[in-house]
């Protein structure tokens, strides 16, 4: 159900048509009521807390959002993306997608999933947040969700300082048992559990990422993270405590049927063991940027920074382009693509982008669109229109690319 009214096809379509098939949407701001903020977000200081303490910090903004986010005493659109119309927030790009779907994703995509299945935020924590996992699609149709494989990309321009904790724990140490993560379980309420003791830090490195799928323990560190996943909001907390702040087991049973809430072998069960025992974590895991297109004598670089598949499907990806001043090229990508630009200034298709600087509470901003798939497979060009490198991050829906490569 909407929380306005929907717009009707031909004011999608005429959206569409003014924008030659790319829409600019507006920023969409998410609190966390059980984390800090680590302010990189370009948000103005005095509006972090525009919600009101009680809702939390706001330490995530989604993109091409049409998924709600699953936060308690949310605002009605909370998580959903706006489309811009003439300068004024329009419509939902969740409606828009329902009433012009085909012209957004074309027949196959939208005949599939009915629905954008994706989407990407960037999530930015001032230390390191509760180990935890997503539930995959069995787990959570228990709770009319779905699950929730994602990915994680460290973009520089968005990470002046590493904050707390640059380390980000996955997995289980080779050798641990089912028993020794219920012991764990059994120790919730006496402080720390202690369940990190039996996972394994790995130090985040600006400009490379992980590919992380259901049912696998993370616990994130502090770096700002573009994270393109699918489309829900499932998790479940494992670790009692994190830096001296109780974790509630209301968080750990979020998604989990009311009759499993006590049943510690239940919550047991929800891990993927021989993924979260994999001896070599890293090697399935590290996403180290691969370049796609062009190169430092071609005025751009178009590189893969998301790729892979999650066991054994390709759900989503993401591309990092980078345009030199002075320089344009012309894209043609298979699918939709929601975009972000986090350096300097240009031109995608016939919109004006730019990276801000600070960004009030509700203020739109000019660097964000949607580009519907007929425009992207008719090639989108991108223009620099400034004196530094013209930067943008943009993520694909399920299936897209015949070429996508793999890990490893």
């Amino acid at each position: 159900m909407s929380v306005v009214a929907a717009p009707s096809p031909a004011d999608v379509r005429a959206a569409l048509e003014a924008g030659e098939g790319i829409v600019r949407l507006a920023p969409t701001w998410v609190p966390r009521s059980f984390l800090m903020p680590g302010r990189r977000l370009r948000l103005h200081p005095d509006d972090y807390y525009a919600l009101g303490a009680h809702r939390g910090g706001i330490d995530e903004r989604w993109f091409a959002s049409t998924t709600p986010a699953a936060n308690e005493n949310r605002q009605p659109d909370e998580g959903l993306s706006w489309v811009v119309v003439d300068g004024k927030k329009a419509f939902l790009l969740k409606d828009a997608i329902e009433a012009e779907g085909v012209t957004f994703l074309g027949n196959k995509l939208w005949t599939r999933y009915r629905r954008w299945p994706v989407y990407s935020k960037f999530f930015d924590n001032l230390g390191p947040i509760p180990l935890h996992l997503h539930q995959n699609d069995d787990q959570a149709s228990l709770v009319d969700q779905q699950g929730k494989p994602e990915s994680y990309y460290f973009p520089p321009q968005y990470n002046p300082t590493e904050n707390r904790f640059p380390y980000t724990f996955f997995g289980l140490e080779p050798g641990t048992t089912p028993a020794d993560v219920r012991g764990c379980l059994e120790r919730w309420s006496a402080g720390d559990n202690g369940i990190l003791d039996l996972s394994k830090a790995y130090r985040l490195k600006v400009g490379t990422g992980w590919l992380i799928p259901p049912c696998v323990l993370h616990a994130p560190g502090s770096l700002l993270t573009y994270e393109p996943q699918w489309g829900s909001d499932v998790f479940g907390m494992y670790q009692s405590m994190v830096e001296g702040r109780v974790v509630p087991w209301d968080l750990l049973v979020k998604d989990v049927p009311k009759s499993k809430h006590r049943d510690l072998d239940y919550l047991v069960a929800q891990l993927d063991w021989e993924a979260n025992v994999n001896p070599h974590f890293k090697r399935s895991h590290f996403l180290e940027p691969k370049v796609a297109a062009g190169g430092p004598t071609e005025g751009y670089t178009d590189r893969w920074i998301v790729y892979g598949l999650v066991n054994g499907k390709q759900l989503f990806s993401a591309k990092e382009l980078t345009v030199r001043p002075g320089a344009r090229v012309t894209l043609s990508d298979p699918g939709a693509s929601g975009v972000i630009t986090v350096q300097g200034c240009g031109l995608v298709g016939k919109h004006e982008v730019q990276t801000p600087t600070l960004i009030r509470f509700g203020e739109l901003t000019e660097d964000e669109v949607f580009i519907t798939e007929p425009a992207a497979q008719a090639g989108v060009t991108y223009v620099n229109t400034g004196s530094e490198d013209f930067v943008t991050l943009r993520y694909f829906g399920p299936d897209v690319h015949a070429d996508l490569p793999q890990i490893g």
